[in-house]
Parts: structure tokens; sequence; C-alpha cells
């Protein structure tokens, strides 16, 4: 069975950082690059299904979308 994730790939300074959106537990994949972080995320999603269950994703409806906003903030 194949569903869709909407993961999130951040560029920093020294590679990228790629988490998806709408899973319970902290799941993380890390690159060089863009395509070696997602795949990274890929791989860690499948591993925390495997690892915790198909229970772990059962009961979470899919992000239907996802934005980004920029918005300063006084600090």
């Amino acid at each position: 069975m194949i569903r869709q994730f909407k993961i999130i790939v951040e560029k920093h300074p020294d590679g990228y950082v790629a988490y998806p959106l709408g899973l319970n537990g902290v799941i993380v994949g890390e690159g060089d690059t863009y395509e070696e972080a997602l795949m990274d995320a890929k791989s860690a999603i499948a591993f925390h299904i495997e690892t915790f269950g198909m229970e772990t994703i059962a009961s979470i409806p899919p992000v239907l979308e996802a934005f980004v906003a920029e918005a300063g903030v006084a600090v």
C-alpha cells in the first residue's frame, strides 16, 4: 500500500533536514542534498510504521494542504 505524506524539506547552511506532517512521533531525515534528506525521511517514515505499526497512521487524517508563511515578530 502506498500512502502519500507531506514532507517539509528545510535548507540549512550545513545541509538539509526533512520531516513529515501529520504523523505522531519524531521522524526526521537529513542529508547533504534535498534528495538525500527526502529519501532519508521516507526511510524514517517506513521504519516508524514498521516499528510501531499501522495504527500510528490509521487514526490520523492526511494533511490536505501545507502552507509556509513568513511573519515578522517583535523579539
